[in-house]
């Protein structure tokens, strides 16, 4: 088998055989295919696409690359990805509801990087709370609490790893079938039993048509499903910021708010519609019986205790669950203000990310520190009325006092109004069972 003629027949149009495409797997792990080849067969990918047996093959190379996660957890594992946006902290609250209705989630997440935040990096606002437990104690967390969240550890789809590398300087990251690899070969390698994909469209997400955003739905819900796995995909709005706080300590705390049975309700119902899809993949009944059991485990305070159960077991202080006013406050902040009368119609969404990155939410490379208070809440959103001098939000940062102003422009900016008030957006525009 030669590497010439698997990227001759895809940039011809041919459809690659599983074989073919393990072959090249292995080989590029390895160091025996060089970048430039791997390079050309992205891009012949990018142009003449996969369709979704090459794609699930593709997936499946990725997951055979590393470890695969395997755990005795005594019960049926479910997990949520999101494709990321800005203000989606639904994991902080999807999980404990999810794990206080007795199935189990054992979590691996990513930090954050540029515009979209890290699930990882927000746990890591709570004093003490490790992300980086052994496997054993992984398992012993999620077995005696029901949820674990960690950071990745090991050498889970290094394939992934090198392919991404190689898409992101060659103008290939916007092809479908290699972000649903990508995206999936990981998933599977954690290898849960089912799996709800929360698909983002809108200004602040990968995928900002609809379209496509449902594409990639059907795309990766049909390859977990060829790889044995129970799948359902959500597509949800992100043309907005999801709740009104953006930040690390700022979205554990509206995470917590939400658990207490409060929260802007965008966020509580995304939380709820998720956790219910969790549920009902799980066998816990249908979806409006397990709706039921996701606000009971609200409003009876046992998604909150769950929480507070895995912060103490992974080294945190559940007192800060209980009471976030014990969070660091930043010290400094601003007031960006309505410059005129009116209603918001639209923000650029990631830009409003971007906005939290230089004030020091973010990073824009992984050695960079994250200032844990910066960020800002959000007083009016898309839709909302406004009056010349009303706050639109309210800015937040320790280490970078001298970005506020630069911020509140570029929030200002990437705002816009109108006369009249938009129509509505729906919060869930599809979902794939």
């Amino acid at each position: 088998m030669r590497m010439y003629d698997i990227i001759k027949k895809k940039r011809d149009g041919g459809k690659l055989t599983e074989e073919e495409i393990r072959w090249f797997g292995k080989g590029y792990v390895s160091g025996q295919i060089p970048d430039y080849q791997a390079a050309a067969l992205c891009m012949a990918i990018f142009y003449k696409g996969m369709d979704v047996e090459e794609t699930t093959a593709l997936t499946l190379a990725i997951r055979d690359s590393g470890d695969i996660l395997r755990l005795d957890v005594g019960g049926i594992r479910v997990d949520k990805h999101s494709t990321g946006g800005v203000g989606d902290k639904t994991s902080l609250a999807v999980a404990p509801i999810a794990a206080a209705c007795g199935i189990k989630v054992a979590k691996i997440s990513g930090r954050g990087l540029g515009h979209t935040g890290g699930t990882v990096d927000k746990l890591e606002a709570i004093e003490g709370y490790r992300t980086d437990l052994s496997t054993e104690e992984f398992a012993d967390t999620v077995r005696k609490v029901g949820v674990s969240i960690i950071g990745q550890s090991g050498d889970f789809a290094p394939l992934d790893k090198k392919l991404y590398a190689l898409r992101d300087v060659t103008a290939c990251v916007d092809s479908m079938p290699l972000i649903a690899s990508s995206i999936m070969g990981k998933k599977l390698a954690a290898n849960d039993d089912c799996i709800v994909l929360d698909v983002k469209t809108g200004s602040g997400a990968f995928m900002h048509s609809l379209e496509d955003a449902k594409e990639l739905a059907q795309v990766m819900a049909g390859v977990g499903r060829l790889a044995g796995k129970k799948v359902t995909a959500v597509v949800t709005d992100m043309d907005r910021p999801l709740g009104r706080a953006v930040g690390n300590s700022l979205e554990v705390a509206e995470a917590v708010d939400m658990l207490k049975g409060g929260s802007p309700e965008d966020f509580r119902e995304l939380c709820y519609v998720l956790s219910s899809h969790m549920l009902h993949l799980a066998g816990k009944g249908s979806l409006e019986e397990c709706r039921a059991l996701a606000e009971e485990a609200v409003s009876s305070g046992r998604a909150l205790k769950t929480l507070a159960e895995m912060v103490k077991a992974q080294g945190g202080d559940p007192a800060w669950i209980y009471d976030t006013d014990l969070f660091p406050k930043a010290k400094h902040s601003l007031k960006v203000l309505s410059p005129k009368d009116g209603f918001i119609s639209r923000v650029d969404t990631e830009k409003y990310g971007e906005v939290s990155l230089i004030l020091g939410a973010g990073r824009s490379t992984m050695e960079d520190k994250i200032d844990m208070t910066a960020g800002f809440i959000l007083q009016k959103k898309t839709g909302d009325a406004v009056r010349k001098g009303d706050a639109i939000a309210e800015l937040y940062t320790t280490e970078k006092p001298e970005m506020l102003e630069k911020a509140a422009e570029m929030m200002l900016s990437a705002t816009e109004f109108a006369s009249s008030a938009p129509k509505a957006r729906p919060l869930v525009f599809d979902i794939l069972m």
